[in-house]
């Protein structure tokens, strides 16, 4: 049976790579939660509430800085191992770059399976539960569900939403019209809040006007085809939908007709996510080539690294626009971009490495 078993520099060298790239990671965690803390802090009831709302946002970021702190764990866990002369003596033992980065881009690979499979799944299921209109796609600042019947037309408008504890979804403000088979508007109910479940609509103290402007004010419930699962479909935005959950979801939508590119665009980012990591090991490698003793151009090159990321951001998302518009296929939008920079991080390594 294959068994895989790293030796002693495998393991000291994947060590010094995770313990650079947590220390990075805490770190910038730990700033754009405080900064999250402090903003949130007047908008929620209570300092749990606001440490509760932090965690959510933080989940929200990651996605947007891993990859910049893989490149930045990279570049300090050479930092280090040059500072330290560790890496001379690694070289001396006639080990090529591509050698030495072997255990870099595995640990690359790791992160970015452990982000796919592990945090979106996570981070999707805590974001919905704690579900705002501004995870959904809207057609304008107003949720507005609508369903079709044999007898009648059912159109919801809300201002806001809100998941319950049994998933059942609240909406606030909400307006329902009611029109019959040949669109003729038969009613109008307005409340503060209804909710859907999968029994149907329930809306207390609603304020009902029929077609002859008579007004009534008392408890409905309406018979709705309508669920809190097709709610969430229809509406989540591609990143409000689990890793595991896309792929059944764009069949589905496929089915039906529904345009997925947004969604295949997720998928792919998410699937090619550890490629991703990789692709940033490679470059922070790239930055961390010296011939000195001691690299005593560190901090020029974290500079020019953390620009070049930026600009490789906005490169990636160029990219992305062009699969989410049709311009380019998905898959090709999201690999496209990490193996340009592959090959060239690659092509300057072995550039280097020959002067």
């Amino acid at each position: 049976m294959f068994r895989f078993k790293p030796n002693v520099l495998t393991r000291f060298l994947i060590k010094r790579f995770f313990a650079s790239f947590l220390l990075v990671m805490f770190t910038v965690c730990g700033i754009i939660y405080i900064v999250t803390f402090v903003e949130r802090l007047g908008s929620n009831p209570n300092t749990i509430a606001t440490l509760l709302d932090s965690w959510i946002r933080l989940l929200e970021y990651i996605p947007l800085f891993l990859p910049l702190a893989v490149f930045m764990g990279t570049l300090l866990a050479f930092y280090n191992l040059t500072k330290s002369s560790e890496l001379i003596i690694i070289s001396g033992t006639g080990l090529s770059p591509f050698q030495i980065s072997k255990p870099f881009l595995f640990g690359g690979f790791i992160i970015g399976a452990l982000a796919a499979t592990v945090i979106n799944p996570y981070s999707v299921k805590i974001s919905t539960d704690n579900l705002t209109k501004n995870h959904l796609e809207l057609v304008d600042d107003n949720i507005w569900i609508r369903e079709n019947s044999e007898n009648q037309f059912l159109t919801i408008r809300a201002d806001g939403i809100h998941i319950e504890k049994n998933k059942d979804i609240t909406f606030n403000n909400v307006s329902i019209f009611l029109q019959n088979d040949k669109f003729k508007l038969t009613n109008r109910i307005s409340a503060d809040h209804a909710t859907l479940s999968n029994d149907g609509l329930t809306i207390n103290n609603a304020v009902n006007i029929n077609e002859k402007a008579d007004t009534t004010r008392k408890n409905e419930h309406i018979q709705t085809k309508i669920t809190p699962q097709t709610v969430l479909e229809r509406y989540l935005q591609p990143d409000q939908i689990s890793f595991w959950n896309l792929p059944a979801f764009i069949k589905k939508m496929n089915a039906v007709g529904v345009v997925t590119r947004g969604h295949l665009v997720q998928f792919w980012t998410l699937l090619f996510l550890p490629l991703t990591m990789m692709a940033m090991v490679t470059l922070g490698i790239a930055f961390s080539q010296t011939k000195q003793r001691r690299n005593y151009s560190f901090g020029v090159k974290f500079s020019l690294g953390i620009l070049t990321c930026f600009a490789l951001y906005f490169i990636t998302h160029l990219f992305n626009a062009l699969g989410n518009t049709g311009t380019l296929p998905p898959l090709i939008a999201i690999v496209a971009p990490q193996i340009i920079i592959i090959t060239g991080a690659c092509t300057f390594i072995t550039t280097y490495d020959t002067i």
